[in-house]
């Protein structure tokens, strides 16, 4: 019997191939659907920055100790993403930020989540080399993403957001390459 290419790869060779194929700048385009409101949906534009983060450099090591961790070098790479979103229909104000994106083994430690300001990690696994899944526990409220690559100028995200075992809220997102 012979194995797939994908597994006989580590999670984290995985991981590092997907994070350095991601490098560059993108515009995200999304949609929030509420499962629970009527309504329009929410749209978002964003422009992302991706970088890739060596092992042992200072943003993972701050990582590290954010998330008390003892070995200030736990991370074999990481990513930095940078965001800058502007709402469509102005409910909200235009917004800037950034997180750190660390890899140790089959989980993935981040400096904050999706809705909080604390570090959070996610359990992540790939169906394929192109396809990045995660899930996010935290507050109550589970985050299940999927991180699709296509043909190196296009990613595809979709969230799905539940809270005491029933959906809330989908996020579907087209990313083009810019550079």
């Amino acid at each position: 019997m012979t194995l797939s290419p994908i597994t006989q790869r580590s999670p984290e060779s995985l991981a590092s191939d997907f994070f350095q194929k991601s490098v560059g700048w993108w515009q995200s385009q999304r949609r929030y659907y509420s499962l629970k409101q009527e309504g329009e949906p929410e749209e978002v534009v964003s422009l992302l920055e991706i970088k890739f983060l060596e092992k042992a450099c200072p943003e993972l090591i701050k990582l590290a100790a954010a998330h008390q961790l003892d070995d200030s070098e736990i991370f074999s790479f990481g990513t930095h993403v940078s965001w800058e979103s502007t709402y469509i229909k102005q409910t909200r104000k235009p917004a800037k930020g950034s997180t750190i994106f660390g890899v140790s083994g089959n989980i993935l430690y981040r400096d904050r989540g999706f809705a909080t300001s604390k570090p959070v990690t996610a359990s992540y696994k790939f169906t394929n080399e192109q396809t990045l899944c995660l899930r996010t526990e935290y507050s109550g409220s589970v985050f299940e993403e999927e991180l699709k690559l296509i043909s190196g100028l296009y990613r595809t995200r979709q969230t799905i957001i539940s809270r005491a075992g029933e959906e809330q809220v989908i996020g579907q997102y087209l990313e083009k390459r810019m550079a």
